[in-house]
């Protein structure tokens, strides 16, 4: 089964200059606009996260073991889609495994996200056991599961709070199971993060963004988005538990984490 692909606008979310200094002081938010044409600014903003995507039915194939069980006494795999945005991860799983296979809880602090995911969920998938969350992914209380998304999310928090979320997810994750963690990063060499940053730029520019909407979109993530070193993830994981993990893929300043339970 392939992938249903939600309709989106095209981003032109920041292709206007700053006209007051409220502007200036502005930051991102995951609002109506944002959800508008989400797919068309991840599509053109993080690079690999197609590959990602199409990845996650594979490595589920080889971790779920249906370890759970659903209101029915069913045997299925617990799957959940942290910081679930549209659900693009939840619909490239639905795609590819069999309704009674999966249960898949997707959780989304913004309103807007979840609203238009559910839409999109329920028209395209409604046979599989899928739920979408609105809340805060710090203060839901997970229940065992097989595999755990965290894809573009952790970033989003801050630093402190980081630990705790990923210390609940290895005690829900049961023994086999895996977390797939990724996120934007930087380096601390100074001359090689300024070369990965400007070649994101220039992927950026390939892909239709304007110098204005480069630096508009920069601005507005600035203290929104706090990330992390390669290195500081790694010993995050290992410190909350997980003794096996490995960055699996790597593009430019984006990389993304397997970890095993």
């Amino acid at each position: 089964m392939s992938q249903a692909k939600p309709t989106s606008k095209h981003d032109t979310i920041f292709d206007k200059p700053f006209t007051t200094p409220l502007d200036k002081a502005a930051r991102f938010s995951f609002d109506e606009q944002v959800v508008a044409c989400f797919p068309d600014m991840i599509r053109r903003s993080v690079p690999g996260y197609g590959q990602v995507l199409a990845m996650l039915p594979i490595f589920a194939r080889r971790h779920c073991k249906y370890r759970q069980q659903n209101d029915n006494g069913q045997r299925v795999s617990r799957i959940y889609d942290l910081g679930c945005s549209l659900g693009g991860a939840t619909m490239t799983l639905a795609g590819e495994f069999a309704p009674h296979d999966l249960q898949i809880k997707a959780v989304d602090i913004s309103p807007a996200m979840t609203t238009e995911a559910k839409t999109l969920l329920s028209d395209n998938y409604p046979e599989h056991d899928i739920e979408v969350i609105t809340a805060d992914i710090r203060d839901i209380e997970l229940e065992p599961c097989d595999m755990v998304i965290l894809n573009l999310t952790l970033q989003f928090l801050p630093a402190a709070d980081r630990v705790v979320v990923l210390e609940n997810i290895y005690n829900a994750l049961e023994e086999g199971g895996i977390l797939v963690l990724t996120e934007k990063t930087h380096a601390l060499d100074e001359q090689y993060d300024a070369w990965l940053v400007e070649r994101y730029y220039d992927f950026k520019r390939a892909n239709g963004y304007s110098e204005m909407e480069i630096s508009g979109k920069r601005n507005a993530l600035e203290n929104v988005l706090i990330t992390d070193t390669l290195d500081e993830h790694h010993q995050r994981l290992h410190h909350v538990g997980f003794k096996r993990h490995l960055t699996w893929f790597q593009f430019l300043n984006f990389l993304s984490i397997v970890a095993f339970k």
